[in-house]
């Protein structure tokens, strides 16, 4: 998208593995020529079983971390072709974020007032007067009452701590909204809370959101598209109300394993080997544990194949529910008939 805010092209991310010599060429493959991008006001949702590259691709997104190859624009701009401090100010007044576990990402010796107008300070924004006051402003905005100023983060309870890291990332009123994890370090009684606060944040300033979460049927609830992540490549993009309708094998078994009430889907298991991200199999990365993988799919990577309002990778992609695996056979009901 042209007009996006945020824009990855072809982006790969790659770590020396651990444990190996300085002469060890071990690499561990990241992220893999991830093309995402996030348009005003919408809200994309990432999900994928862990190390599947998601934090990696916040990461970049915020630019904590550089690719190895690929670009990274941020309203329009290349991140990566700026000067340092040219490119610290324009990603912090274009983005905001989230960390999972507010318990460690907020400075424990610091006061509430400090925390939320730390990147206030950092970027000179106007006066110390108006700083003082943009930051009542973003705590009655988040639901703090004015006495939790001079509170520290030991003496405020989870919910509050995340509300406090919530605050402090809308501080310059940046158009987007990175959400990693946002709820899951926090008490059930108080997940709800903080999901339908962020909620109403994007409703009331129009921002766009990134949310990465375990949470299946959650992303599947605030988000606009649904991007499927394996083994650091993005595998299918695909609206959030038609994602009981993936194309990807991948995207069926995922969901598939998220309870739901109202809409059951049958579990599809996984056999077969867990691929390493250090040595990822030729061709399509699922291709080890899918039920549908054919020796084509060990030859070469899918390339996109573009469907309406969707895109995914698969060479033999789930079309009907013929194409699922059919049920697992239940020993003990069997033995009972």
């Amino acid at each position: 998208m042209t007009d996006a805010l945020a824009d990855l092209s072809e982006v790969s991310v790659e770590f020396r593995a651990p444990g190996g010599s300085v002469l060890n060429r071990a690499r561990v493959h990241a992220l893999t020529k991830a093309d995402v991008s996030v348009a005003p006001g919408e809200t994309l949702g990432v999900v994928g079983e862990s190390g599947c590259g998601k934090s990696t691709l916040v990461k970049v997104l915020v630019g904590l971390q550089q690719p190895t190859a690929g670009t990274v624009r941020l309203g329009g701009r290349d991140i990566w072709a700026m000067k340092t401090a040219e490119r610290r100010r324009h990603i912090g007044r274009l983005v905001g974020m989230v960390f999972q576990d507010p318990a460690t990402s907020l400075n424990r010796r610091l006061s509430v007032e400090q925390i939320i107008g730390d990147p206030l300070d950092v970027q000179k924004w106007r006066t110390p007067v108006e700083r003082r006051a943009r930051v009542g402003e973003l705590m009655e905005l988040v639901g703090l009452p004015g006495s939790a100023r001079d509170a520290l983060p030991s003496q405020m309870s989870g919910g509050q701590r995340q509300r406090v890291a919530i605050a402090r990332a809308l501080a310059l009123e940046p158009p987007l909204l990175i959400a990693d994890e946002p709820t899951s370090a926090l008490d059930v009684s108080v997940r709800a809370q903080i999901l339908n606060l962020l909620l109403d944040l994007r409703e009331r300033l129009g921002l766009a959101m990134v949310f990465v979460s375990h949470d299946l049927q959650t992303v599947r609830r605030v988000s606009n598209r649904i991007v499927t992540m394996y083994l650091g490549r993005v595998v299918e993009e695909l609206p959030a109300a038609r994602v009981r309708d993936g194309r990807h094998p991948y995207t069926q078994a995922l969901f598939s394993a998220a309870p739901g009430l109202l809409h059951p889907m049958r579990a599809i298991p996984l056999t077969g080997p867990v691929p390493s991200a250090v040595n990822p199999p030729s061709g399509c990365p699922f291709r080890t544990r899918c039920w549908r993988a054919t020796e084509l799919c060990a030859t070469e990577m899918p390339p996109y194949a573009t469907e309406n309002d969707r895109r995914y990778r698969c060479f033999h992609p789930v079309t009907d529910p013929a194409d699922l695996p059919r049920p697992v056979a239940d020993p003990v009901q069997e033995l009972n008939s």
